[in-house]
């Protein structure tokens, strides 16, 4: 399986469509086996739907989403794990867990105007899980 981060410095970056690296993470037997940042390369929102699935990407974990992403994901066949915020590595090891909190429709409203928004309240009570904006 392989898991791909929204990155930035290390934790989940906020928005799915402007991030300029994923951290890849390759998980064999459920334990982490390989781990690499790769650059998109300016491809942004929909088209990374196909950058991912060309690197053989399973599942995502991101902050905020427009739906038009979350719509090629789904066509991809990637599963999504919206809303999220922190470390990415802590987010992957939850996730392989089965503790991450994530929210599935984590949409990034800025796209009908609004500058600035919030995922949601979360109720994990451990991190703020905001869009990033």
């Amino acid at each position: 399986m392989k898991i791909a981060v929204t990155y930035e410095n290390g934790q989940v970056y906020g928005h799915f469509g402007h991030t300029e690296q994923f951290k890849i993470y390759d998980i064999v037997d459920g334990m982490l086996a390989d781990a690499q940042v790769v650059p998109t390369n300016g491809s942004g929102h929909g088209a990374l739907a196909g950058f991912l699935a060309g690197h053989g990407v399973d599942c995502v974990i991101c902050g905020g989403i427009g739906p038009g992403a979350q719509m090629a994901l789904a066509e991809a066949g990637i599963k999504l794990y919206a809303g999220c915020s922190g470390d990415a590595d802590q987010c992957v090891t939850d996730l392989l867990t089965g503790t991450l909190v994530y929210v599935e429709a984590a949409t990034c409203d800025h796209h009908r105007g609004e500058e600035a928004h919030a995922c949601g309240d979360h109720g994990c009570g451990s991190h703020d899980h905001t869009c990033g904006h």
